[in-house]
């Protein structure tokens, strides 16, 4: 296995009200010799905004703000969580996830500046689990019963109305046959959208055509012991030689309680859905103190990265309290992945 460097913790709860309990999954953005860190921010009211931190080189913090950047102002955004960031073609896109207290939507932002952000609203699918249900059983390669498993759970947790949860959102940072491309988690895998432009994503109809067709568009799925509850996108896709190298989360639910790792796999650059390799272990997991206790305990839950020096820098939530990082040398990981122990 590839060799990993845990850096430690970068970034820690404050006494501001708007951070004070917990400052976790952070989108990260290299420009030059920064990096540009917008994260979660917990507080003791369990509400969260988007915070926003600077970095020289990978790991030391010169400036952080002291208010949120990004905050509810609709009825649907009680909570903004898990940002993702990626630049492309002159703008900043900014994805994350909104939570009223029972529906849970992807949204997103724009920027071309990294200060202003411009909210751009919804675009995760307004229909039930109850009716998404229905259109699962129409795929021509049928789903796994896991589908059918969450669906069940969240109707049951949430009431017949509860919407279908679509989380763990980010762009690809470049078109994928001349059409933008997300990744996204309808649980228990992970899957991709392609669209012309995001105003397809408020039709109700180029959903239920998608999720009729859902068993094509999976990219990955849970295959191996860490991943035995389900898995979801972590790091935007990261462009390699190689191709697609994408950072995420496994969840493994033994009777100790869920445990989350971070895994890694490479994908086809021309069609993600193919898996070039899939790490047939994770690439790291909870061992130390700020990731095995904390808000919630045993979580390492990746969502930025970045490239110093051929060096990968991971930015990851820690037990759901801090930001922490590991690093890698990116070619022993891509090797890795295409060693034939880790084949598709």
């Amino acid at each position: 296995m590839v060799t990993i460097k845990k850096e430690g913790v970068i970034l820690k709860p404050t006494k501001l009200a708007f951070e004070s309990k917990g400052v976790f999954n952070p989108a990260c953005v290299r420009k030059g010799k920064y990096v540009h860190m917008f994260y979660r921010a917990w507080d003791k009211n369990n509400r969260s905004t988007i915070g926003y931190c600077k970095l020289e080189g990978p790991l030391k913090v010169i400036e952080r703000a002291k208010k949120p950047i990004l905050f509810s102002e609709e009825s649907y955004e009680y909570c903004l969580e898990d940002p993702r960031i990626v630049y492309f073609n002159g703008m900043y896109y900014l994805t994350y996830i909104v939570y009223d207290g029972k529906q849970v939507r992807m949204a997103y932002a724009t920027s071309k500046n990294l200060k202003k952000f411009t909210k751009k609203g919804i675009i995760s699918p307004e229909i039930t689990y109850d009716k998404a249900e229905d259109l699962f059983r129409s795929c021509k390669s049928q789903l796994k019963e896991r589908y059918f498993l969450f669906e069940s759970y969240f109707k049951d947790m949430g009431g017949e109305d509860v919407l279908l949860w679509d989380k763990d959102a980010s762009l690809f940072p470049k078109k994928i046959k001349g059409k933008f491309a997300l990744i996204h988690r309808i649980l228990p895998d992970i899957q991709v959208i392609y669209f012309k432009n995001f105003k397809e994503l408020t039709s109700l109809n180029y959903w239920k055509k998608y999720l009729k067709k859902l068993s094509d568009y999976i990219v990955l799925e849970s295959k191996y012991w860490y991943e035995s509850r389900n898995i979801g996108g972590g790091c935007p896709p990261i462009e390699t030689d190689k191709g697609w190298l994408l950072l995420y989360h496994a969840v493994d639910d033994m009777d100790k309680g869920k445990t989350y790792r971070a895994g890694a796999a490479l994908l086809d650059k021309k069609d993600p859905t193919k898996v070039i390799g899939h790490l047939r272990e994770p690439l790291f997991s909870p061992t130390e103190k700020w990731e095995k206790k904390g808000n919630i305990d045993n979580v390492v839950f990746p969502t930025g990265a970045v490239v110093f020096d051929k060096r990968l820098y991971i930015y990851y939530g820690a037990a759901d309290t801090r930001i922490a990082v590991v690093s890698v040398d990116l070619n022993e990981l891509l090797d890795e992945l295409v060693n034939p122990r880790n084949g598709k």
